[in-house]
């Protein structure tokens, strides 16, 4: 600690009167105790204060100004306690006191209150930087995603099976990615209406003869997946893809009167 520019912080003078947090008011407490210098000037500014409050007018309750002062500045600590004797002098050094005394209380007041502003801005600045932080992260997970599928859509060993739309919404669309080496499948669900709450699309894998359907998995954050391609593990020798809506978990067979899209693999 550079003790001089801690003293000359304005940080003690606000101690004394108690306008600092607990936990600066703990701190300050834990300083007085590790180093006398710093002891000794509060003991100095105390004095000093006694010494300008004591010339004051008989007319004025200084006792009073401490309590209304400490109450206007949020005093949330034990601060240290000032005792304050009312001396009856009515010659012009009084008036010089009182006026010393409040021109010293209203800097107080002011460095206190520069005091918060900066916190604040402070605490903003921290705040934006941390969003930025965030969005710079986002923006390359993004660039990192869409650099991952069109290397998928490139790869010549992926297949592209077009689901197209059935009886419930023959407008829906989507599409099947299908790496069957790897034993993958993209998911492109952008074309299907969002599912009701408590529903969720659930994609199968089909054998023709008999037809037979195996749940690959189920797209259960469609809402907010912004680009709405999802990967799925689909190990199956698959003949055909299809989606249904299923209630929120997922079925264990399709629900056939909601099958939105459907599409079979092109033979080789």
């Amino acid at each position: 600690m550079d003790i001089q520019e801690y003293i000359s912080s304005g940080i003690l003078e606000l101690y004394v009167y108690g306008a600092l947090t607990e936990a600066e008011s703990r701190e300050v407490s834990k300083a007085l105790k590790e180093h006398p210098e710093i002891r000794k000037e509060v003991e100095e500014i105390e004095i000093a204060l006694q010494k300008l409050s004591s010339a004051v007018a008989p007319t004025y309750n200084a006792e009073a100004l401490l309590s209304s002062i400490k109450q206007k500045l949020g005093n949330k600590s034990d601060g240290a306690v000032i005792n304050i004797e009312r001396k009856k002098e009515t010659d012009w050094v009084s008036y010089a006191g009182w006026a010393a005394t409040i021109v010293l209380l209203i800097g107080l007041f002011f460095v206190f209150e520069d005091k918060n502003n900066l916190r604040e801005q402070l605490n903003s600045e921290k705040a934006k930087t941390a969003k930025m932080e965030q969005q710079i992260a986002d923006a390359r997970e993004d660039a990192d995603k869409t650099e991952e599928l069109l290397a998928v859509l490139r790869d010549k060993d992926v297949s592209r099976i077009p689901l197209q739309g059935q009886t419930v919404d023959p407008g829906a669309f989507a599409a099947v990615y299908w790496n069957k080496k790897e034993n993958k499948a993209y998911i492109d669900a952008a074309e299907l209406p969002e599912p009701p709450r408590g529903k969720v699309y659930q994609v199968w894998s089909l054998k023709l003869d008999p037809l037979t359907p195996t749940s690959i998995g189920l797209l259960d954050e469609y809402e907010v997946d912004d680009n709405k391609i999802f990967l799925l593990e689909n190990a199956n020798e698959s003949e055909a893809f299809g989606i249904t809506l299923e209630p929120e978990g997922g079925s264990e067979s399709p629900t056939m009167d909601q099958l939105y899209v459907l599409g079979a693999v092109a033979a080789p």
